[in-house]
């Protein structure tokens, strides 16, 4: 894991407060790009190249993550969730919290078992019913470090697992984000007019999918996203067949259609370009969750979009679990893609 990937999974940016990420992606694109630039929205735009085709590749920036609602008198901070976190994982999770003050470290706690009565060991834990602890106190010691409204996020780590295996904080979408950065580096500018588009609030709503590529207007679009992987233990292939190592994932459906359907068009040149090219690829049948792709399709007058997935373990959670080779392979094969749709009439 380079320098560069290791910056992207460790900084901060829960939906709604991506301003670092915006940074290190503004930065990095205006290296491969003729423009770049952020919006209203919060979202980075660069472009590369004047073609007439417009073809579009969108990486979502933010990450799931938490929001002080309010602080006991004990000094205590009670939260909400921004994104689908599993409540099941937020006990112990140590945490920093993003004030205007300061970084804060802080441990999220419960009631301990020790303390607890049978009935309420038959409970699901619920995340209300949980606080984080940031050694203060009580509220007055609190409030002269953390406000209602801050953000928190997940305590930021990186690494290797294992040869080719890599963890960190925010996998989900910073693996897209770094695959994203790659591509612009790799296409030539020439045949098109390539749009690079961080998203902001992907994780609420795909919003910024939808006001960037209401701006832009393209063409043809790539979502750059994770995708959950099925090779651990309690997954049946049935649920996931991807696994980590074999290749990028290709989206055929999101949601069970909720999201975005893949056209026959879009399908093709994917499949086909991963064939000719000897791209390691598989196929994904999606019955649950969305990508900025599912918003980006439905924009205008319509636009022919696909979706590449990086297979990861333990998506929405502290610690995403991802293949290099695979996100290579997401790199190899959306470079190839671009230059396809470059050449395809509308």
């Amino acid at each position: 894991m380079d320098v560069l990937f290791k910056k992207l999974l460790e900084a901060p940016g829960v939906s709604g407060h991506e301003c670092r990420m915006a940074e290190i992606m503004l930065e990095e694109l205006r290296k491969s790009c003729d423009e770049a630039q952020t919006d209203s929205f919060g979202n980075v735009i660069a472009r590369k190249g004047e073609g007439k085709v417009k073809v579009m590749l969108a990486a979502h920036m933010d990450e799931i993550g938490l929001m002080v609602k309010y602080i006991t008198k004990e000094g205590f901070l009670h939260f909400i969730k921004l994104g689908g976190i599993d409540d099941r994982i937020l006990p112990s999770q140590r945490v920093v919290v993003k004030s205007r003050k300061g970084d804060f470290p802080g441990i999220i706690g419960t009631k301990p078992p020790h303390l607890q009565k049978d009935e309420e060991r038959k409970k699901t834990l619920k995340y209300e019913d949980m606080f984080i602890d940031i050694g203060c106190r009580d509220k007055a010691e609190a409030e002269k470090k953390v406000e209602i409204g801050d953000a928190v996020i997940f305590e930021p780590v990186s690494g290797v697992l294992n040869g080719d295996l890599c963890y960190g904080k925010a996998a989900d979408n910073r693996v897209g984000c770094y695959v994203l950065l790659k591509v612009m580096e790799k296409i030539k500018a020439s045949g098109a007019s390539v749009y690079a588009v961080a998203t902001a609030q992907e994780e609420v709503g795909l919003k910024g999918a939808r006001t960037s590529s209401f701006r832009i207007d393209p063409d043809y679009a790539i979502a750059i996203d994770t995708s959950v992987a099925g090779d651990t233990p309690g997954i049946g292939e049935k649920e996931s067949s991807l696994k980590l190592g074999e290749g990028v994932s290709i989206t055929i459906i999101e949601a069970s259609g909720r999201g975005l359907i893949v056209s026959e068009k879009m399908k093709r040149i994917l499949i086909d370009t991963a064939e000719k090219n000897k791209i390691k690829y598989q196929l994904d049948v999606i019955d649950g969750g969305m990508t900025d792709g599912a918003i980006i399709y439905m924009n205008r007058q319509g636009v022919c979009t696909g979706v590449l997935s990086v297979p990861t373990r333990y998506v929405h959670s502290p610690s995403g679990v991802f293949d290099l080779r695979d996100v290579n392979a997401a790199v190899e094969l959306a470079a190839k893609a671009v230059t396809e749709l470059s050449g395809n009439s509308v």
